[in-house]
């Protein structure tokens, strides 16, 4: 509260005082630049490669150049300078940036002038104080005097004598340089910084009745790093490269199956580039979106689909997961490697308006795989899973089922010398689908937790209503009809060690 009305006042007066050439440095035109021809490189995980070659005048021997336009989030120890006949000798970066804030704690100690205006008259009366301390709010000594500056409504400005030589407008890299003879020559500027990122994010639009989806791919550009990049070549990388911190990664969320297709874009090493087409500028404390994919009537259907764990003893029906499934393969209409981002899907309503239906996450998606992404619980579609029995049976009744044993890896897998006591178990599961829609569906029933390490792995299923799918050790699927506005109860019967 009390920092905001001198804040303000700065800014007054600062502006009144620059356009009066009161201050010995004035402030840069908001659009004018020191950057050269820009080029960047923008990976996901908020870092970014800027190479930024300038015209420069350079004195032969020893002098001191300043870069004024980098990033203020530049990694320093990452900076690369090239110029014909130069060596670097030294490096500076100053990122303490010009502001009404700064300005006041570098003026401690300093005397500043009070600008008071009279509401009432509008007279003006100055004085000159010392700025004492600005630690939760500015503390001035006038004469014999101490006094807190107060948001108390009454117009007060601060006027500063200069502005302090350490405090820069816009972040300014400064080299001291050898250089064998002088003249203008290209100085080529390359470093990395944080603050810039990209993120991927998918408009789909889902025909039900056609099976398709069109799809449209977005690019979201961010720059935080304090600086504006004027006319950059842009191009954006898919991938998750290390530098030092650790990999971020992308889950593949919804990834039923890898792809085996190589896109049609240029790689760098193991990651896709996406380059932005002509330059743009990248303003700083901006947002800009580029679309980069448009494709329409891509196959795509409607999936039903739940988990149900082992021994699962549901007290209340659940409902089942809404699924729409495509793929990225070029003979399916979308043919492209997909950055990490949001899938949002959409669909028309009676009246043709699309309606927001769900969202979901992929990662970076080779072309060719099968993807299956979640957009929310069916709300007329329910499971309900139950122990319908479960007894105890003897080691001979176990030996009868021994044609339905499941194997792991192709063998059974057996790793200690005693085996457990013979006590093995006969368990019915029971699950109770229903429909309330106008129309029959299907739903993908997953039983999950059929294997048990190495003591359990050994589970048969001798009966089942449907013919299920066994996807590996631990999971069986069942694809279950239900018919329109009714109820299917399926049961199965396992045997098992556990």
């Amino acid at each position: 509260m009390i920092y905001r009305a001198i804040i303000a006042g700065v800014g007054v007066s600062a502006a009144a005082l620059l356009a009066a050439g009161a201050l010995a440095q004035g402030v840069p035109d908001p659009d004018a630049t020191a950057q050269g021809d820009v080029a960047l490189t923008i990976y996901n995980n908020d870092l970014a490669l800027v190479q930024d070659v300038r015209q420069l005048a350079i004195a032969q021997g020893q002098s001191r150049v300043e870069f004024p336009d980098v990033s203020a989030r530049i990694q320093a120890e990452t900076l690369s300078f090239a110029a014909a006949n130069t060596t670097i000798i030294e490096q500076n970066f100053d990122y303490d940036l010009l502001t009404p804030t700064k300005l006041m704690e570098k003026a401690i100690g300093q005397t500043v002038t009070l600008l008071r205006t009279n509401l009432a008259t509008g007279t003006e009366t100055r004085e000159r104080a010392k700025v004492l301390s600005t630690a939760g709010g500015v503390v001035i000594q006038i004469g014999d005097r101490i006094e807190v500056l107060r948001d108390d409504g009454l117009p007060v400005r601060v006027i500063f004598d200069r502005v302090p030589p350490n405090l820069r407008a816009r972040p300014t890299l400064s080299v001291n340089l050898d250089s064998s003879r002088g003249g203008t020559r290209p100085v080529s500027l390359r470093y990395l910084t944080g603050g810039l990122g990209w993120s991927a994010d998918y408009v789909a639009l889902y025909n039900e009745s056609a099976g398709t989806i069109d799809m449209q791919g977005w690019v979201t550009l961010t720059n935080n790093t304090g600086t504006t990049f004027h006319r950059a070549d842009t191009v954006l990388v898919a991938g998750d490269p290390n530098n030092g911190g650790g990999r971020g990664g992308y889950s593949q969320r919804g990834m039923t199956r890898a792809g085996t297709e190589a896109a049609d874009r240029e790689q760098l090493g193991d990651f896709y580039l996406y380059p932005i087409s002509g330059r743009t500028t990248v303003a700083n404390a901006q947002t800009k979106q580029v679309s980069f994919l448009d494709v329409q009537s891509v196959p795509a259907r409607k999936i039903y689909a739940i988990t149900v764990g082992f021994e699962q003893n549901d007290q209340n029906p659940r409902n089942v997961e809404s699924r729409i499934a495509f793929s990225t393969s070029r003979d399916q209409g979308l043919g492209d490697a997909l950055p990490a981002g949001t899938v949002r899907f959409y669909q028309r309503d009676r009246e043709g308006t699309p309606q927001f239906i769900g969202e979901n996450q992929i990662g970076h998606t080779p072309m060719g795989s099968d993807l299956s992404l979640v957009t929310g619980d069916a709300f007329d579609i329910t499971v309900k899973a139950e122990i319908e029995k479960r007894e105890e049976i003897t080691a001979s009744e176990w030996e009868k089922s021994a044609r339905y044993r499941v194997y792991q890896d192709g063998k059974p897998v057996s790793t200690v010398e005693v085996e457990r006591p013979k006590t093995f178990y006969r368990t019915t599961m029971r699950y109770t689908l229903t429909n309330a829609k106008a129309e029959a569906v299907a739903v993908d029933l997953t039983q999950v937790g059929l294997s048990r390490s190495w003591w359990g792995d050994d589970t048969r299923v001798t009966f089942e209503d449907i013919k299920g799918e066994q996807l590996n050790a631990d999971r069986r699927r069942y694809t279950v009809p239900v018919p329109a506005e009714g109820e299917r109860v399926i049961r199965v019967t396992y045997e098992t060690r556990y």
